[in-house]
């Protein structure tokens, strides 16, 4: 196999990234009814507030967070394609407010397709990413599949006080989010070739940067909440906090950051199919202002890979939370709203 003929990841796959997810409201009723249930008091979190990892009390100081993500590529370069991957899939142990420990590979490719450097470089990016965070992979599985698939099986350890649901926000608190929004429309600009550098290299810098934060911010007690933002959109996934702490959010449009040229982008017609998935599985919760631009539907309902963190948190500790952040390299963490009491539901302004 020559070098011209190898095909653009992209294209080997029918989405990319966690656009790839099946839709929050099919995934329930898919849900529903399938999973065993059980006395197991040591479960601290499973299935049922749609969090971001599993949680198995091992004793009363250490508790087990276990979690699993893949996907098909969001770029076409490989390093970058198992880099963004592994990131995405370490970002649920920080969203519980764990460290993470060790990881395992989860590998599915189309052996006539692609080479075996291109596969390699996939499996050395996300090698790359689990150094960075200081954990082995230690083992994972593989398979020949018709489309490209990479991600991580990931284990990590937090103590049992300090493990940060998405479901425990509380009335008052502020909503923070971590990183810039966009990752899905600039995905589908670049897989028309109509994604510049810059704009690339914005994208890649956000999707592979690690949310270690999350271990921090679990050991302030003022910190009640935590998720990822990530397939579900900003949306989905506030909408999953609001519903499970019996809460209305109040969220300031013209306070949400964006990756350039997001905005710009939905305005020319770039946006994913999951846009729409994500509008439709939340729309009869979620109020948009008639003053929004026209495009605020489809960011609000982006799917974001390996996005940022969206924390519960109250007024006082707002201003710690945001210097720890910023502190870490979240220079476009921002204060984007607040929860109130309420009908869960969502008001963006």
């Amino acid at each position: 196999m020559t070098e011209t003929t190898i095909p653009r990841l992209t294209s080997l796959s029918h989405g990319g990234g966690c656009g790839c997810k099946i839709a929050p409201d099919v995934l329930a009723g898919l849900m529903r009814n399938a999973l065993p249930t059980g006395p197991f008091p040591d479960l601290l979190v499973g299935t049922q507030s749609s969090d971001d990892a599993a949680v198995y009390r091992l004793n009363d100081e250490q508790a087990l967070i276990a979690t699993t993500d893949f996907f098909m590529p969001i770029v076409d370069d490989p390093r970058d394609f198992g880099r963004i991957a592994a990131t995405n899939a370490l970002s649920d142990i920080y969203a519980m407010g764990g460290r993470p420990i060790m990881a395992l590979a989860l590998v599915g490719m189309p052996l006539k397709s692609l080479p075996p450097e291109t596969i390699n470089a996939i499996l050395a990016g996300g090698a790359s990413v689990c150094q960075e965070a200081g954990i082995p992979i230690a083992g994972g599985h593989s398979i020949d599949s018709v489309e490209p698939i990479y991600g991580l099986a990931v284990m990590g350890l937090a103590h049992p006080d300090h493990i940060k649901r998405n479901d425990q926000a509380q009335a008052g608190d502020v909503l923070i989010l971590s990183k810039p929004l966009g990752v899905g429309v600039l995905s589908a600009a670049l897989k028309k070739n109509q994604l510049d550098e810059a704009g690339y290299q914005a994208m890649i810098a956000s999707t592979t940067r690690l949310n270690t934060p999350g271990t921090q911010l679990a050991r302030l007690d003022q910190v009640h909440a935590l998720t990822d933002v990530t397939g579900f959109s900003l949306l989905g996934h506030t909408l999953e906090m609001c519903r499970g702490s019996q809460l209305r959010a109040e969220l300031d449009y013209a306070a949400l950051p964006w990756l350039e040229p997001a905005p710009a982008l939905v305005r020319a017609g770039f946006q994913t199919g999951a846009s729409g998935r994500n509008w439709n599985a939340c729309r009869a919760e979620v109020s948009l202002a008639a003053h929004l631009p026209t495009e605020a539907q489809a960011l609000l309902t982006d799917p974001q890979t390996s996005g940022g963190l969206l924390v519960a948190c109250a007024p006082e500790a707002a201003g710690e939370v945001m210097a720890l952040l910023q502190a870490d390299g979240c220079t476009q963490a921002a204060r984007i709203g607040r929860l109130v009491a309420g009908t869960p539901h969502i008001q963006v302004s």
